[in-house]
């Protein structure tokens, strides 16, 4: 009897760009386990030259740049259709705005099924005069389903009930260093004896770190021998460096992006996360998600769908939003009470290896790929 060589399924994943963001490790992070499953032939196209995980390309997977003139290029649709004749997938995963929308007219001309994964945030309120609003309502019909990191996400965007799905992020402990040294972390960042609390994220809008400091500046005043870290950059690094008194600026530390963000977590006593729920809405954060899996406890902004990895009273504290007394006030809790703030720390751990751990996200893809393919 002759055996039948099963083909693997290809899947062509489309992103907008590639900067260090969420969304884009959480990709990466999910071609790296495809290809440790095997059976599965991906490739990646990207609608923009910004690669900042350069780590994409040591995959040995094919990495296409679709060259375009100016952000909203028409001849976008035609490249589209060029490239899934060249590629023939079998599937489309999108991860972007634009990218899901251009490829719509293809998708439907070939028959390739279209997953449609944009849903990364929860705003509070969502509206026509929303650019991601408006172009997630024009792709949703012609997406054959529709999966957000988050059920916040999918009822804010009111993703259709019948055609989406949730998958939460996954968190890949092979990530955390086998060798730590807390005094190597202080050193290298100047850190004074004491307590460490730390937050990890851009420096754009839609992350409060003026709430975050603010915070800071209040446990300070108090002269609790505490330590701040910022980690990240972004266009208002500045401007939030500028709210650090100079009296504090040994104490409230902005090192910029780092490499090495798992070995400076470590070293925290709390991990914090404060949203601008003006403007945004946290989807699954992965700085959450890093904080917990290293078993630290959480005080985060409540919003969007962090009440569905933090819950208040066992993994972490919750705060009202661009409050900074009460981020103090929870941040001191934690501080001033370390064997609460453990047994919080290794629950948020014991959830993560549970529920939120990258096979388990990877196993979510593949049962959706296989029931689509």
């Amino acid at each position: 009897m002759v055996k039948k060589t099963v083909r693997p399924v290809k899947v062509l994943f489309l992103i907008d760009s590639l900067p260090r963001g969420g969304k884009e490790r959480r990709m990466v992070e999910l071609l790296k386990g495809l290809l440790r499953h095997g059976g599965y032939e991906p490739a990646v196209a990207i609608l923009s030259g910004k690669i900042q995980y350069e780590e994409i390309f040591d995959l040995g997977i094919p990495v296409h740049t679709i060259a375009r003139t100016f952000s909203k290029d028409p001849r976008l649709f035609i490249r589209m259709y060029q490239l899934c004749q060249k590629t023939k997938p079998d599937l489309i995963h999108s991860w972007g705005y634009m990218s899901s929308v251009y490829v719509i007219p293809a998708a439907k001309a070939m028959g390739i099924k279209l997953i449609n994964a944009i849903v990364a945030n929860a705003p509070k309120k969502l509206g026509l005069s929303n650019k991601k609003y408006l172009w997630a309502k024009l792709s949703f019909p012609f997406s054959d389903l529709v999966i957000g990191n988050s059920r916040a996400g999918l009822q804010v965007y009111r993703a259709p009930a019948q055609r989406s799905q949730c998958v939460y992020n996954g968190f890949d402990f092979s990530r955390i260093p086998e060798s730590f040294s807390a005094e190597e972390v202080r050193n290298n960042l100047n850190i004074p004896e004491g307590q460490i609390v730390g937050m990890v994220g851009a420096f754009h809008q839609r992350k409060d770190y003026s709430t975050y400091i603010r915070a800071a500046i209040q446990l300070l005043e108090e002269g609790r021998p505490v330590s701040f870290l910022a980690i990240g950059d972004g266009p208002l690094w500045k401007e939030c460096a500028a709210m650090v008194p100079a009296r504090f600026s040994n104490r409230i530390i902005l090192p910029g992006l780092r490499r090495d963000v798992e070995s400076i977590i470590q070293a925290f006593d709390v991990g914090v996360l404060a949203t601008n729920s003006l403007v945004h809405g946290e989807g699954i954060s992965n700085s959450i998600l890093e904080y917990m899996a290293l078993g630290k406890p959480v005080v985060a902004t409540d919003g969007g769908g962090t009440p569905e990895i933090v819950e208040n009273g066992r993994t972490g504290l919750l705060v009202s939003p661009l409050n900074p007394e009460e981020m103090a006030e929870k941040i001191a809790y934690l501080l001033d009470h370390p064997e609460k703030a453990r047994e919080m720390g290794q629950e948020g751990r014991r959830i993560i290896e549970t529920e939120f751990t990258i096979s388990r996200m990877t196993e979510r893809y593949i049962d959706i790929y296989k029931s689509m393919a």
